[in-house]
């Protein structure tokens, strides 16, 4: 189905200031910054968690170290996503046991991501805490799973898609609301699920 864009909700300066203000939040509600662990989900979580882990050492000194997480034989929704999934590894170069890890990714929607990342983190070890930052939360929640830090929130309809573009994946940077570009096939009260 053919999107067009609904909305451009933030430009690159915009990702930036709110990276900053992420950062300072994440180092005045953490007790111990020498404990806290930042881990992206892949792909777009990861360059933001390793933005927010610069900014929180540029404010406090403190260096955060990052994982990259990949989730995708955790997902409740594979066969759904793909029969044959690209599964890239997961690097976790630190132990994750007793840590106050924070799970980064860009937009938060159903919570079916978060609950697959939950469990591939627990694979790797106990935290003391875990706590999520999404760019993005559009709403939409399928499981009882809320972010900690919200970049934005942002209403949306179930048919819209939310599409997070940074330099290091997309070589531009934007947030953008999109809509199927055929409203006829999506009227008031029919809806689709992506992202």
């Amino acid at each position: 189905m053919p999107l067009r864009e609904k909305a451009h909700l933030m430009t690159g300066s915009e990702i930036e200031r709110t990276l900053v203000r992420l950062a300072h939040e994440i180092v005045e509600k953490t007790e111990n910054l020498q404990d806290l662990a930042l881990v992206g989900i892949r792909r777009r979580g990861v360059h933001l968690a390793e933005r927010l882990s610069r900014k929180i050492k540029e404010i406090s000194s403190a260096a955060v170290p990052v994982g990259t997480l990949d989730i995708q034989f955790y997902r409740d929704d594979l066969s759904k996503v793909d029969v044959k999934p690209v599964v890239l590894p997961t690097q976790i170069p630190f132990p994750v046991t007793d840590k106050d890890v924070i799970l980064v990714d860009d937009v938060l929607y159903t919570g079916r991501t978060i609950r697959a990342a939950m469990e591939a983190l627990f694979d790797h070890g106990r935290p003391r805490r875990v706590r999520l930052c999404a760019l993005i939360d559009r709403g939409h929640r399928e499981l009882p799973i809320e972010a900690a830090f919200v970049g934005k929130r942002v209403p949306t309809e179930a048919h819209e898609v939310i599409e997070v573009k940074l330099q290091e994946e997309d070589q531009v940077e934007k947030v953008l609301a999109l809509e199927p570009a055929d409203e006829e096939a999506y009227p008031a009260g029919r809806s689709r699920t992506k992202r």
